[in-house]
């Protein structure tokens, strides 16, 4: 950082008077009968500013990014009454000493000491909300900014795993982050097997330097073993890799629908609880049951199966449990609930079984 230089006024310079402002004087205006004091707005919460101290008394205000030389520091200043701070996962998990926040009467302060590339990322100043010692965050005012902390032999921001798993899931955008140190660096993304190198086109695979590389679409062709490379001078390096496992999410929770294969029987014959999902083909289903047996001990029994539909012009399946109550006892009858789940969430559904008493099958003696 700079230094910047304070200029001291001499001994003997005389500093000029204060000028007396005159007051007006302001005539009160007369009420009107009837008029009515319209309510005062209330008060806006006051702009979160967020500066970076260059000096004793020399202040930047910052962007959506900020570049700070690698081993060098790092202080900002945000107004507020208290205030928090978010920083990159690194710092959360290490505990050199390196990381202070203060908090003064008017504004926050958060200074870092002996940057590394490791420290870049996103810092996030959040206002607190206070009401009778209770504080929460403004997540609505809060205010960001990335930082880049160039390192002349490390590109990318390091990081101890040799690969990454990531999940290519139908029912949102992927983030591959490849985070690099230096803003100028040049990333471009590639396939390890079939080599190959990607086309970012912007539409279905884009880049920003904050966030990587996203997948808008996933789709099972973007699976595999992916890397970045980033280019700077005379400077090429690879990222870690990134497997990326095609999941086919389920746009929603399945909706079972459950029969018994009657509603009342007697002990000793034998009921069927049948709960079946309509639902998207190539999505596994996992079922539940509740049955009154359960509490004495009664055994699960259940045939389970998967069948392809067509329907819509879309592949569907049809998932289906059926609970086998053989020999029914009186604890069998109640209420029989069959819990449906997938990877995005579950149902429920029930139906209630009465039990008769055994129907009585002794002849009755012939009167004479």
């Amino acid at each position: 950082m700079t230094a910047g230089l304070c200029q001291k006024k001499d001994a003997g310079e005389k500093k000029p008077k204060a000028k007396l402002k005159k007051s007006k004087t302001v005539t009160p205006k007369p009420k009107v009968r009837g008029a009515q004091s319209l309510p005062s707005a209330p008060a806006k919460p006051s702009q979160v500013i967020l500066t970076q101290v260059l000096d004793k008394g020399k202040f930047r205000k910052v962007g959506d990014t900020l570049v700070v030389l690698g081993g060098g520091n790092l202080e900002l200043r945000c107004k507020g009454k208290p205030v928090q701070w978010a920083v990159p996962y690194y710092l959360q998990e290490e505990d050199e000493g390196r990381l202070r926040m203060i908090q003064h009467e008017k504004y926050g302060v958060l200074i870092l000491a002996n940057s590394t590339g490791a420290d870049t990322g996103e810092y996030t100043c959040y206002p607190m909300l206070c009401e009778e010692g209770d504080c929460r965050k403004d997540y609505d005012r809060a205010v960001k900014v990335f930082v880049f902390f160039p390192d002349p032999q490390e590109l990318f921001v390091p990081s101890s795993d040799y690969y990454e798993m990531v999940q290519l899931r139908t029912n949102r955008p992927t983030v591959l982050p490849c985070q690099v140190t230096n803003p100028q660096a040049t990333v471009t993304l590639h396939r390890e097997f079939p080599p190959e190198d990607l086309k970012v086109d912007g539409t279905e695979i884009s880049f920003n330097l904050k966030r990587g590389f996203t997948i808008h679409r996933p789709q099972p062709h973007h699976a595999g073993s992916l890397f970045c490379v980033a280019s700077y001078g005379r400077l090429r390096q690879s990222s870690v890799k990134y497997v990326l496992i095609y999941v086919n999410y389920p746009k929603s929770p399945p909706s079972p629908v459950i029969q018994a294969s009657a509603t009342s029987v007697r002990v000793g014959e034998n009921v069927q609880i049948i709960c079946s999902v309509m639902g998207e083909a190539d999505v596994a289903i996992d079922f539940t049951w509740e049955y009154p047996g359960l509490k004495s001990g009664r055994p699960l029994y259940t045939e389970d199966s998967v069948r392809p539909m067509r329907g819509g012009g879309q592949g569907q399946q049809r998932s289906e449990t059926v609970l086998l109550v053989d020999e029914v006892r009186e604890v069998d009858g109640g209420t029989y609930t069959c819990t449906a789940q997938n990877l995005e969430g579950s149902r429920s559904a029930s139906t209630s079984v009465k039990v008769l008493p055994a129907q009585n099958t002794t002849p009755r003696p012939r009167r004479p």
